[in-house]
């Protein structure tokens, strides 16, 4: 059963009231690939009444319209739900947006440092990543009378910081000066793993955000429980009436494996909002899922998408990272993979092989796209699993994401060198033959990232061309997003692992510039070349 979003939805279900309402942006899709509909769905089956707030537009809106929800979504209904309820009920907030705006950050929308985002939605505490844990226990200690301090992954605002807790800069100080931003930011990125991260506080005026540490990982069954809750998978009624909700050709058939990632790309919010250790499902719960799926009105036997963040780190993590947390002295994939993480993808084999094995279960694609250095570095399983993929997951294109092909730009992006990606087009092309298939690969890039020129695009063409024997396609303009290390490049304009200085292009027309120099001649739109929408927080697709 969907949960209600409307009065008479609760009347219907002979409720006097909720227990929890729960605020979004998004139209309901009661999906266990959409974070309010997790949270919603495990509050639930904890035994409180959810109502689920409507709301209006995108992707994941009906008719994919974008012209209602208003700017600083967070900020403005958390400030509206002020208004008219003043301090009389607990407001928490949850989510990407709020989670990567949860201390002193660059805002791109302004190009200012900003505020930790508590102090403007004047909410009462904050939970961030994948919340389940903290929101669980928000909802326990208000039904029994307690407070909210000292919760794991969550933010509070308090006039004084534990005596235990690390100190960043003060907020003043780090909108005043670039390199305070930057120590900032340093410490904060070191915090956030549960196994070894400290609890940090950071002074904004007379008063303090305090940020506890982050929960401990989900379990495996304590993940399995949550995707095993009973998700319809369905648009609710009210939002199908008006039209076509379009994530729903990507979501309603798919299958997550895992969260986290440990690739820790510069420019993206995945590691910081999902973890850098890889928390996989059971093959057990994942098989349920896919059973469950089959049997659906309208599935046509084809899985879309089976993965996660990073399609390929299924079963893949460093085993010291259970017990002695991430290192917080170097990435696990760049500048090489790390020695300690001995990728195997054997257990990614055996998993889609026993799901091709379902019945009604014409074909399963890998769709989320895959880390090609980590397929290059599993030396037990690496061609085996290529095999798989070429074979049997891919629909014609199999998505990578070099980003781009220039070594300073690649550095800065966190990402593996051009010639891994020529090693993995020659394995690919190889496998391609093998198996007597007609695949293509998909390269994503980015334009206009910190350190990039426009001189740098026009190598990433030639490199394109020569290299890859394709002009690309698929290239974004570098957004900004908040409380990542790129954003904080573009705000200072220092590569935060040397100090030294580094060009970055903030002007929009030459941004569109860099892109039109790798993209083909396409017809300008009505608001000509040089316009560039700012976005918010989330990127253009799961990280690789």
């Amino acid at each position: 059963m969907l949960l209600p979003t409307t009065s008479e939805e609760i009347r219907n279900r002979s409720w006097d009231r909720p227990d929890i309402i729960l605020v979004t942006g998004d139209a309901y899709i009661d999906s266990p690939h959409i974070g309010v509909a997790v949270i919603g769905r495990v509050l639930a089956n904890a035994g409180y009444r959810v109502l689920k707030k409507r709301r209006h537009e995108d992707d994941l809106t009906p008719g994919g319209r974008n012209n209602r929800r208003p700017d600083r979504a967070v900020i403005a209904y958390a400030n509206l739900i002020r208004r008219y309820f003043k301090n009389t009920k607990p407001l928490v907030l949850g989510g990407v947006e709020a989670g990567m705006r949860r201390i002193a950050h660059y805002d791109f929308w302004s190009d200012v440092i900003r505020r930790a985002i508590l102090f403007d939605a004047r909410a009462d505490i904050l939970a961030y990543g994948m919340a389940e844990r903290a929101v669980l226990e928000i909802a326990q200690r208000l039904d029994q009378g307690h407070d909210l301090k000292h919760i794991h992954g969550t933010c509070v605002i308090e006039d004084n910081p534990p005596p235990d807790y690390l100190e960043l800069p003060a907020y003043e100080k780090v909108k005043a000066d670039p390199q305070a931003f930057a120590r900032m930011y340093n410490i904060f990125a070191g915090e956030n793993d549960p196994v070894t991260a400290r609890g940090l506080y950071q002074r904004h005026g007379s008063r303090c955000l305090v940020h506890h540490p982050p929960p401990p990982h989900l379990t495996t069954e304590e993940l399995d429980a949550v995707y095993n809750l009973d998700f319809s998978r369905r648009v609710h009624p009210f939002y199908e009436k008006q039209g076509k909700v379009r994530a729903m050709d990507t979501i309603s058939f798919s299958l997550t494996t895992h969260r986290g990632c440990f690739g820790e790309c510069s420019f993206c919010s995945i590691a910081l909002h999902e973890g850098r250790t890889v928390l996989n499902r059971s093959e057990e719960s994942i098989l349920a899922e896919a059973r469950k799926i089959a049997a659906l009105p309208g599935f046509s036997g084809y899985i879309v998408d089976v993965g996660g963040a990073t399609a390929n780190m299924y079963g893949i993590d460093c085993p010291r990272k259970q017990s002695q947390g991430a290192c917080p002295d170097k990435r696990c994939l760049y500048p090489r993979v790390c020695s300690s993480l001995k990728p195997d993808h054997a257990r990614q084999i055996k998993l889609l092989t026993a799901l091709r094995l379902i019945p009604g279960i014409k074909k399963i694609f890998v769709a989320s796209g895959i880390r090609h250095d980590l397929v290059l570095a599993d030396k037990k399983s690496g061609l085996s699993y290529m095999r798989e993929l070429v074979r049997h997951h891919t629909s014609g294109q199999l998505k990578i994401a070099p980003e781009h092909s220039v070594s300073s730009t690649l550095a800065l992006m966190g990402k593996p060198a051009s010639g891994k990606l020529i090693d993995f087009k020659r394995l690919f092309e190889k496998v391609n033959a093998e198996t007597k298939q007609k695949q293509f690969l998909t390269y994503y890039f980015i334009a206009a990232h910190p350190g990039c020129t426009e001189n740098d695009m026009r190598e990433l063409k030639s490199f394109a061309s020569r290299e890859l024997k394709t002009t690309p396609q698929q290239v974004q303009i570098f957004t900004p997003l908040p409380s990542t290390f790129s954003a904080l490049m573009y705000s200072t304009g220092v590569d935060p692992a040397t100090g030294r200085k580094i060009y970055v292009e903030k002007d929009p027309v030459k941004k569109q510039k860099q892109k039109d120099v790798v993209t083909p001649e396409r017809k300008r739109s009505e608001k000509g070349a040089g316009y560039i929408k700012k976005s918010s927080t989330t990127g253009r697709r799961g990280k690789q």
